[in-house]
């Protein structure tokens, strides 16, 4: 990574107000996320149903990410990013009433979780084409280093939602998340980046013939053929799938295998994922403050990918204790492969090309979580739950070798850029 010119500061105005808002969202969104969770659980009392609930929060980011993606590369980021905060905070308002006047039904709920996907998925999108646009010229891996400890940091109300959910219910939760949704919208209307991206985009489509709808699937379909022709964002795409894949798995599987096996096992359950966390802020922190050098981040990258793959399928198989020091050690590994992997792909892809590509990579993503989601939730009825996630964390491992190890030249270009 190159020098950081000294009149060339990271906070900015801009960078500061994105910043802030997004730490006032996560915190009201982690908070409300786990306590939904534990609702849902309580209700249900079973992991295939915990398993569907979780799908139909992923199942539109299948579709909703290449959409907007198209779209977001033509028209404000910005203005997409506070409109979709506004509107989760009104339906969380709006779902925060009803269950406090006791109302609750899963296919509703379920109804209300894939709403939210949809909005969700957008937003991302909107958010991860944006939030590089903010960042001044040699600051990429400080910026994300600090976007990765401050989604640390919202996880650490995990336990004050567990708290509060059994002393007041889920309804106030919903309530105060609205307020940090409203409050982190109002914040990112003060935002004052130049889009230009804009303005070349509509240079380049000046004088077609092609309808609005016939512009969209043409964008849709230059953002995959974009991602096929460069050979190492594709093979980091397709690794990811893979890994998105042990994620899912994960999450339908870790959290009902501890309450299952554990007195309290809700709060076992943040112990081992609350030490990944720890891993994750006190690594953030030092990215924050040292620079990878820029040779070494390919072999970094890789041999973390491995890591956290044996790692993860280890937690069910030894004591909780020994589980969070490896949950420890893969959170210092995650923070770091987000960093190397984030930071290069946003500066490596065009300005104008960022939400096409964001789309079709969170795509893929979910792809892979969705086929866990769902198939390991079916798959612990004939199998205990911890083989399941041992397989598919096994899955990931191989990936990382083959697709990533495979194509090393390409990848390497990417992460071992100076930026």
């Amino acid at each position: 990574m190159g020098k950081r010119a000294k009149g060339n500061p990271l906070w900015t105005r801009d960078f500061t107000i994105i910043t802030v808002g997004s730490i006032v969202s996560m915190f009201g969104n982690s908070m409300t996320g786990f306590a939904m969770s534990l609702m849902v659980l309580d209700y249900t009392g079973s992991t295939m149903l915990y398993a569907i609930y979780l799908s139909m929060y992923t199942i539109p980011q299948l579709l909703a990410p290449i959409v907007s993606g198209a779209i977001l590369d033509r028209f404000s980021r910005k203005k997409m990013i506070y409109s979709l905060d506004f509107a989760m905070a009104g339906l969380y308002l709006f779902v925060a009433l009803m269950l406090k006047s006791g109302w609750f039904n899963f296919a509703a709920f379920a109804l209300f979780t894939f709403i939210v996907g949809c909005v969700n998925s957008t937003y991302m999108v909107a958010y991860d084409s944006f939030y590089p646009l903010l960042i001044t010229e040699g600051n990429y891996s400080k910026a994300y280093s600090i976007a990765s400890v401050l989604e640390t940091f919202a996880t650490f109300m995990v336990p004050v939602a567990t708290f509060f959910y059994g002393k007041i219910g889920i309804a106030p939760l919903l309530m105060i998340n609205a307020v940090c949704f409203f409050a982190a919208a109002v914040l990112e209307t003060r935002i004052g980046a130049k889009e230009e991206y804009i303005d070349r985009q509509k240079r380049a489509i000046a004088g077609e013939s092609a309808s609005k709808i016939s512009r969209v699937l043409m964008d849709i379909r230059e953002g995959f053929e974009y991602l096929l022709s460069e050979r190492g964002l594709l093979a980091i795409a397709v690794y990811f799938l893979f890994s998105s894949m042990a994620g899912g798995a994960a999450s339908v599987i870790c959290l009902p295998y501890y309450r299952d096996h554990y007195i309290y096992g809700e709060y076992v359950y943040m112990g081992v994922f609350g030490m990944s966390f720890v891993g994750r802020g006190v690594t953030g922190l030092f990215h924050y403050m040292f620079k990878i050098p820029e040779k070494y981040k390919f072999r970094i990258a890789i041999a973390v990918y491995v890591i956290i793959g044996l790692f993860e399928g280890m937690y069910l198989f030894v004591p909780f204790q020994f589980a969070m020091f490896l949950a420890f050690i893969v959170g210092v590994g995650g923070v770091t492969s987000y960093t190397i992997r984030i930071s290069s792909t946003q500066s490596y892809v065009p300005d104008e090309k960022k939400g096409r590509f964001n789309g079709a990579f969170q795509v893929l993503s979910t792809t892979g979580t969705l086929i866990a989601e769902l198939a390991a939730g079916a798959m612990t009825v004939a199998m205990s739950g911890r083989a399941v996630l041992f397989l598919f964390e096994m899955l990931s491992v191989i990936a990382a070798v083959v697709v990533i190890g495979g194509n090393k030249r390409f990848v390497e270009k990417i992460y071992n850029r100076n930026m």
